[in-house]
């Protein structure tokens, strides 16, 4: 038996897939798969969920993992132990097999106990500490609060907010600009005054809602009222530890008892009583007067594993969607994050067309902009070259390759679009020249021409055989009312999103 810290050769995978030899101990293995974890699943989901997941120890081809709840590990269980495995076998061949365990209050679970005492007399025990509770969990009279434990005021807080997401740092754009204006209007608020409550953003992964949360958080401390930020795991985990401890009571009124709530990815919240809790706790506030800000990954509509009376109640105050960022907004991100970076390295020089192209060729997030700006700062540091648009093509590629849109049929186009409308497609395919039907006709002719590779005649053909020049003219029309008409240019990225996932 060897434990996580223990020396162990392991095959180090290459670049093109094959292994060759080295020394690797099952530490660094296990922080190579975390890596990968949240590259995949974004620094968001990793957080809530596999933030405090540890390697105990590699045991006979089993990785034995631990976390603090029996919450996190049903969860975990449930819905992504095979991706943990697969990426444990993706980077080493001794380990066949991945166990989840609970860790005790005193570091370890039964199993860890039976596996350390089935080891070599030799084999000193490697101690680990106990996992500190949000909430009135039994801990040693010596050990100190974390940061995270505590507010400013020295009473019992939720999870620290990240000093880089302000309001100053936060770029605004044509997607996010409601949802700005939201924030800094609460945040800003006379008297503390509570207004459009609760305020909820939805959004999908990277687009700048978490930076909402914190901005706002920020911007209301520092008026010396009362903020708690937790993230929904942590909700949960803080009132499941405060049964066990019989601490509940106190924990609600803590809850209650201030100025500003702040909950991320509300869409996580799980549990009857757990979402009970909750919905009294936001009945509670709102009641009180104080402000609540929610951000999920989808409308309150949408959490359909939420109890519908905490959805209506979601729903009944401002709901803003953060919309994908347009390509002006992720110049934008671009040269901003470029220019911070040149205070720190002054040869680093990105020019205009650099930045356009890579503002066109990512569009999914703004984190995968911060990972294209890195690529192309460690590009420039490490071979000492300036960063032309090949140089660029190559440090991205990965980033590129990896969302290539899907293929999207021109029958998928018409089916959607003709649901969009409240037409059928038999109605876009006819000769029907009705205004409710030409212009569904003309998007759908758009989208077929710039999402597909089908020529104009090909595109006329499967529009009920019309000529090229038809398909050309409805192009052309829908590009100009692009330009003139926002609310038709946002629902026609909504379409494009909707044929692309």
């Amino acid at each position: 038996m060897y434990r996580s810290e223990d020396h162990r050769t392991f095959a180090a995978p290459s670049e093109n897939g094959m292994e060759v030899p080295g020394e690797q101990t099952a530490s660094e293995v296990w922080s190579r798969v975390k890596r990968r974890l949240r590259a995949e699943l974004g620094e968001d989901i990793f957080a809530s969920w596999f933030g405090r997941l540890e390697l105990d120890s590699v045991v006979e081809g089993c990785a034995y993992l631990t976390v603090p709840t029996r919450f996190l590990k049903s969860w975990i269980e449930s819905h992504y132990a095979d991706r943990v495995l697969a990426l444990y076998r993706s980077e080493t061949g001794d380990v066949e097999r991945v166990s989840i365990g609970v860790r005790s209050t005193l570091g370890r679970d039964a199993t860890a106990l039976r596996r350390a005492s089935e080891a070599p007399r030799s084999a000193s025990p490697t101690p680990t500490m106990a996992m500190p509770s949000m909430a009135g969990e039994v801990k040693s009279s010596s050990a100190a609060p974390s940061h995270e434990e505590r507010s400013e005021n020295g009473e019992l807080g939720g999870a620290p907010l990240d000093s880089r997401l302000t309001f100053e740092s936060f770029i605004v754009g044509r997607s996010n600009a409601l949802a700005h204006a939201a924030a800094d209007r609460i945040a800003h608020a006379q008297n503390g005054q509570a207004i459009y409550n609760p305020l909820y953003f939805h959004a999908g992964v990277g687009l700048g809602k978490t930076h909402l949360l914190h901005a706002i958080g920020h911007a209301v401390r520092a008026q010396g009222r009362r903020v708690i930020y937790l993230t929904a795991d942590r909700f949960m985990y803080g009132f499941v530890a405060s049964l066990k401890a019989q601490t509940s009571l106190a924990f609600k009124e803590r809850l209650r008892g201030i100025d500003l709530l702040i909950i991320d990815d509300v869409q996580f919240i799980q549990g009857k009583q757990i979402q009970q809790e909750f919905g009294h706790t936001l009945n509670a506030l709102i009641d009180a007067g104080r402000q609540i800000v929610i951000a999920a990954d989808r409308p309150p509509a949408d959490l359909e594993n939420l109890d519908e009376r905490v959805r209506s109640r979601l729903a009944g105050g401002l709901v803003v969607e953060v919309s994908a960022l347009d390509e002006a907004l992720r110049t934008s991100i671009l040269t901003t994050r470029i220019e911070g970076l040149k205070a720190i390295h002054p040869t680093f020089e990105v020019g205009p067309n650099v930045i356009a192209y890579v503002a066109r060729a990512i569009t999914a997030n703004g984190r995968d902009l911060e990972g294209a700006v890195n690529r192309l700062l460690a590009h420039a540091t490490l071979t000492g070259s300036a960063i032309t648009l090949e140089t660029a093509e190559t440090a991205i590629r990965d980033l590129v390759r990896n969302r290539e849109p899907k293929r999207v049929k021109i029958e998928d186009i018409q089916k959607l679009v003709a649901s969009r409308y409240n037409v059928s497609r038999s109605d876009i395919l006819s000769e029907r020249r009705t205004a409710a039907v030409v212009r569904p006709r003309q998007i759908a002719m758009y989208l077929s021409k710039v999402l597909t590779l089908r020529s104009l005649p090909e595109i006329g053909r499967r529009f009920g055989g019309r000529d090229h020049t038809t398909v050309l003219h409805a192009v052309r029309k829908i590009e100009k009312a692009l330009g003139e008409d926002h609310a038709l240019s946002d629902e026609v990225e909504l379409l494009k999103r909707m044929l692309q996932e």
